[in-house]
């Protein structure tokens, strides 16, 4: 397959999911930010005009929240999956720019936040939520949002496409990584549509039939997978040391 050809069906699949979206009323939008290859969600309710951001980046809060602005939306949260450690959020930034945004983190994953959630919590926007799925292995404090129709998740680094998140620091587990991902994300219809906060690929979007069928390492056995996780010997990621304890604060770095 040519890069032009791949790239057009990625535009494809993107340009679809964003016309099913807006068919049943709910604004959707996925955004990029290239230096750390991060995807940036945007949710709204196309009539209360409530939104929802998931996993901003720092570099692009302005481009968020004109995005925002010009749509005439109201954005009630900015959610993080986890508490990255390739880039730093953008939560902190967006309240100040879009004045009643509230942060929104895992309780579990040890950084500041207006609202900490857990298993089982809803992020409520219009007639839409977010249901909060505890998938660690990565961090403790990752999680997984989930559509209310079970039609898209938001799997944040617990689940890439055709890879996964690394394991090899901050509290990370393969075995739980593993069990998270087959018991949390594997578990919803085989149709939903699955959404990563990173992408290095050229790929938008996957969904968990398609995971389930095709993933290189999840389609192992669990000792299989702790075996390849603990041999991958990755360079610690660039912005490490800036990104994690800015990110604890909720993206506010010091002067």
């Amino acid at each position: 397959m040519s890069t032009y050809i791949g790239r057009a069906l990625v535009g494809g699949v993107r340009a679809h999911c964003v016309m099913a979206a807006a068919g049943r009323g709910l604004v959707f939008r996925q955004l990029f930010e290239p230096v750390s290859c991060t995807y940036t969600y945007l949710l709204a309710d196309a009539e209360t005009k409530e939104a929802v951001l998931i996993d901003p980046v720092l570099d692009t809060a302005n481009r968020d929240a004109k995005l925002v602005k010009d749509l005439g939306l109201k954005m009630v949260y900015a959610a993080n999956t986890h508490c990255h450690a390739d880039h730093v959020t953008g939560t902190g930034v967006l309240k100040k720019l879009l004045p009643g945004c509230k942060s929104v983190i895992s309780k579990d994953s040890g950084a500041l936040a207006d609202i900490h959630i857990q298993e089982g919590d809803s992020i409520k926007f219009g007639k839409y939520s977010l249901e909060a799925r505890s998938t660690p292995g990565h961090t403790d404090g990752c999680l997984t949002y989930v559509l209310n129709d079970n039609s898209m998740a938001f799997t944040g680094d617990a689940l890439l496409i055709r890879g996964c998140g690394r394991t090899d620091f901050q509290q990370g587990c393969p075995s739980t990584l593993y069990q998270s991902v087959h018991s949390k994300i594997f578990s919803l219809p085989n149709s939903c549509f699955l959404y990563p906060a990173h992408d290095y690929t050229g790929q938008s979007v996957t969904t968990v039939e398609e995971e389930k069928r095709l993933n290189p390492r999840l389609t192992k056995s669990e000792a299989e997978f702790v075996d390849i996780m603990n041999n991958l010997n990755l360079p610690k990621p660039k912005q490490i040391d800036v990104a994690v304890p800015a990110n604890l604060k909720c993206g506010i770095q010091d002067d």
